[in-house]
């Protein structure tokens, strides 16, 4: 599971994720890749199912890059405490993505295995997504 060898503070604070993303926002390695049409927390675990899903499908051919990282700690307080007390212990850790954040990215497998690749692994996240492709792609 993806997470931070060590972080500076142990627990975080909610944030807020308004806006369009920023950075990340283009394809920048392959030449195919997903990209979110909303906004959300997306776990390791989600991750990683995502990148099994995406690579069983392209059979360990082609290349591919994940555009994101859980390095923000989420907190839990255990069932039925009272409130107050201090924040919970950390749960697990989080990629905060905004709209227009790519995903994943994928290289050296046709257009079809991309398109279906991408789509497996889309469905193991948590938002919805867009199928992108580089301006400049040629089908060979």
């Amino acid at each position: 599971m993806l997470q931070p060898k060590k972080t500076k503070y142990r627990r975080q604070q909610k944030g807020r994720m308004k806006g369009n993303a920023q950075r990340g926002n283009q394809l920048a390695f392959g030449s195919f890749g997903i990209k979110t049409l909303e906004e959300c927390w997306i776990t390791g675990r989600q991750i990683e199912a995502a990148r099994q899903a995406v690579t069983r499908h392209m059979k360990r051919e082609g290349q591919i890059w994940i555009r994101v990282f859980p390095d923000k700690p989420i907190t839990k307080k255990p069932a039925e405490v009272r409130m107050g007390k201090g924040k919970g212990a950390p749960e697990g850790f989080v990629a905060p993505v905004t709209p227009g954040r790519i995903l994943i990215e994928i290289e050296g497998v046709s257009f079809e295995t991309a398109k279906e690749a991408l789509r497996l692994g889309a469905q193991k996240l948590p938002v919805t997504t867009k199928f992108v492709v580089r301006h400049d792609y040629v089908e060979i």
